[in-house]
């Protein structure tokens, strides 16, 4: 089995859409995802993944389904250095969260007071959850840091989301802390992430990603990708995003 998650088209937040880049963008992602055997389409009930989704699925006369845990990871925190405004869970500064050597263990990582307050560790067991559910239904059942597997198959799934539920759904089928690929990926608007089953032995399988952030879509035509997944490079750099 193939699980493909595309992040969204570079993203308009405050309408909950598309900027003109980012319908470019879908267009191109488009022509490169029409041409894929796909089993089924997914996508997350936020206007920017739905408008993104929308030029693949008219292009193969399909539909996807809309799913809940698919929109982006919703906890919001108050975060060490910016009590006075909640952001994304993922949204740290480098120095404040790894001092703390929990965050990059699996199961301690969502026990610290700030991630307690805002449930973060509870929308993290439903999303996954659901997930593991999704993945039963196609043949491949959780049996604690494996699936399990009596229908193994070649199926591929498109998933249209957001960055920080990759994320976190990477985190769950590698069995490690969302933390560092929350704070160690970038994953641009319209990027491809494709993480395939191994079964070594037969009916006990494992998920490894052979693809993370792709937009070679992108570069092929000629498109160059939206800042909007990263932070400056350097801090001198004015015209980049800091905070």
């Amino acid at each position: 089995m193939k699980l493909v998650f595309i992040r969204h088209g570079d993203p308009d937040y405050e309408h909950d859409s598309l900027t003109p880049q980012g319908r470019i963008e879908a267009a191109c992602l488009a022509e490169r995802i029409s041409a894929l055997d796909v089993k089924n389409f997914y996508v997350s009930p936020l206007g920017r993944a739905r408008e993104t989704a929308e030029y693949t699925l008219k292009k193969v006369n399909r539909e996807a389904e809309t799913f809940d845990w698919l929109r982006e990871f919703g906890p919001r925190i108050l975060r060490p250095d910016r009590k006075e405004r909640a952001g994304v869970s993922w949204d740290w500064l480098p120095q404040d969260w790894l001092q703390f050597p929990e965050f990059l263990d699996r199961n301690q990582w969502m026990n610290h007071p700030v991630f307690q307050e805002a449930g973060v560790g509870k929308e993290y067991e439903r999303v996954t959850r659901s997930l593991d559910e999704l993945l039963a239904a196609h043949g491949y059942e959780r049996c604690g840091f494996y699936y399990r597997t009596a229908a193994a198959n070649q199926d591929r799934l498109v998933f249209f989301c957001h960055f920080g539920v990759t994320c976190v759904l990477l985190s769950h089928l590698m069995n490690v802390s969302p933390m560092p690929l929350w704070h160690g990926l970038a994953m641009a608007p319209t990027s491809v992430t494709v993480v395939n089953t191994e079964e070594r032995r037969e009916g006990i399988v494992s998920f490894r990603a052979s693809m993370v952030g792709d937009i070679s879509h992108l570069y092929q035509a000629g498109i160059e990708p939206s800042f909007s997944a990263r932070f400056c490079e350097c801090w001198k750099n004015e015209e980049e995003r800091h905070d």
